[in-house]
């Protein structure tokens, strides 16, 4: 990931976001310095402009923002940084710098599906030393495809032995999938998009029109 740093005398803004809610909780500036602190402790590091010397949001507090996942926008001046808040964000005590309530929009937790393809995407571009996911990212594709087939196999065998671990086995083939998805320039939401074609009444018959004509092999 490129960061322009220069463009503001070594600083860029840093948008906080919960990356559950979605809610905007502050903003802050960050060097290179606090950029990397964040990367490596996970948790979220400014550039104090008044105090001239780096923080770590909730290192009096305890408020931690626990970081998830870092973007740059299309100018690469601005940072949107997708965290989990340890309790309110602002000194004042409110959950926002805007006094606004952070609550959940929407109780899904399939959302929670997109904040790890995020967090695997984020790994990718990073492929930070002694992540689980860096070392199958640069194992390559023909692993990570082997891992999908050892957790399928498993997950196969815990459903029909009767076990009491099938979510468990589930689990692990749906993150190996992601990944595998990831490796290939792929998003779950993709996967996402086809089932909801398909779950159209007329989709059965669209593709075997298209299968007809000769559109579809």
């Amino acid at each position: 990931m490129k960061i322009d740093f220069e463009k503001m005398g070594g600083l860029v803004p840093a948008i906080i976001q919960d990356a559950d809610t979605k809610n905007v909780l502050m903003l802050g500036f960050m060097n290179e310095e606090a950029y990397q602190k964040t990367v490596e402790t996970r948790h979220v590091t400014f550039w104090s402009r008044t105090r001239n010397t780096l923080w770590t949001k909730g290192e009096t507090s305890g408020n931690f923002l626990d970081l998830i996942d870092i973007k740059v926008d299309c100018d690469n001046d601005t940072l949107l940084v997708k965290v989990h808040p340890q309790g309110p964000t602002c000194h004042t005590g409110t959950d926002t710098c805007w006094g606004e309530t952070n609550t959940q929009q929407q109780d899904d937790t399939l959302m929670f599906l997109a904040e790890l393809q995020d967090f695997i995407d984020w790994r990718h571009s990073e492929m930070p030393e002694g992540s689980y996911t860096t070392k199958l990212f640069r194992d390559g594709v023909n692993r990570i495809a082997q891992k999908v087939g050892e957790e399928a196999l498993e997950t196969v065998i815990e459903a029909t032995s009767g076990g009491d671990k099938l979510v468990y086995e589930a689990s692990d083939l749906i993150y190996h999938l992601i990944v595998l998805l990831t490796s290939k320039g792929l998003r779950i939401e993709d996967v996402v998009k086809e089932l909801q074609q398909r779950h159209d009444p007329n989709w059965d018959a669209k593709r075997r029109k298209a299968k007809a004509s000769g559109e579809m092999k």
